[in-house]
């Protein structure tokens, strides 16, 4: 049976985060993850699981000035030390709350920028990341992530992502494989899973087009929950979507499967 984890990014957005939490509770939600909780004390946010009952599936390293644009700042050369601060951060909130997993953010490639040089500082910087996590007994994820979306995002399918998995050389690094990301880059969603799934450490769901919940687009959801339970994945599925007609009201979705 598959579970399923709010992500208090994407769900809930009439409330404020503190809020979300509750808010995913009473809808039945027994997890939930989000971009990052960093603009809040770790005391808050552990208090927030604590008091409804949640667990911490998932969060994002720090990823740059977000709000400025920015999508991640790991394949920078020039932001190494930034980056290397940020799982620092992390693994500090990830103590607090009690969560298995980080996810890092590639970043964005400028006009003219050297290809190989970004990924060569993405896997040095994730080569020193990974034994750190692994000494704080926390997985550490790379996720491909759709340049319709995110323009010139550095990494967009998991061919890619493999390559950098095995330039790594690490146990402790995984893929975050989200559906919905991967439908729009490249398809064959249950073959690819099913191929890569013992380098796959976290799942993410939405519908496509629109990134809405699942059952709204073309994903055949039924299909891929039902391959996704037969070959054993027990992880939490991340609920990355934007709610067409609010959060509570269109979840009739998950219904079947919790």
């Amino acid at each position: 049976m598959l579970k399923f984890a709010a992500n208090l990014s994407f769900l809930y957005a009439e409330l404020g985060f503190l809020e979300r939490f509750a808010a995913a509770a009473r809808d039945g939600f027994k997890a939930v993850e989000y971009l990052g909780p960093y603009a809040e004390t770790k005391e808050a946010v552990a208090a927030a699981l604590r008091d409804n009952g949640l667990e911490q599936a998932l969060f994002n390293v720090p990823s740059g000035d977000w709000a400025g644009g920015e999508r991640g700042i790991a394949c920078l050369p020039d932001r190494v030390e930034e980056f290397r601060s940020g799982i620092v951060t992390a693994l500090d909130f990830a103590a607090a709350l009690k969560c298995p997993k980080v996810n890092v953010i590639s970043g964005l490639v400028k006009p003219g920028a050297d290809l190989a040089a970004l990924e060569a500082t993405l896997v040095e910087n994730l080569k020193w990341a990974a034994p750190r996590c692994a000494d704080a007994g926390i997985k550490l994820l790379i996720e491909p992530i759709n340049i319709r979306d995110i323009p010139g995002f550095f990494l967009t399918n998991t061919n890619q992502a493999e390559r950098i998995l095995d330039a790594v050389g690490s146990d402790n690094l995984l893929i975050q494989y989200d559906i919905y990301h991967m439908q729009v880059m490249q398809g064959d969603l249950v073959p690819t899973y099913e191929r890569l799934k013992h380098r796959i450490g976290h799942i993410q769901v939405a519908d496509n087009p629109g990134r809405n919940e699942p059952g709204t687009g073309e994903i055949n959801y039924p299909f891929v929950f039902a391959a996704l339970d037969r070959l054993g994945y027990d992880g939490w599925v991340g609920c990355e979507y934007k709610p067409k007609a609010g959060t509570s009201t269109g979840l009739g979705w998950m219904k079947p499967y919790v």
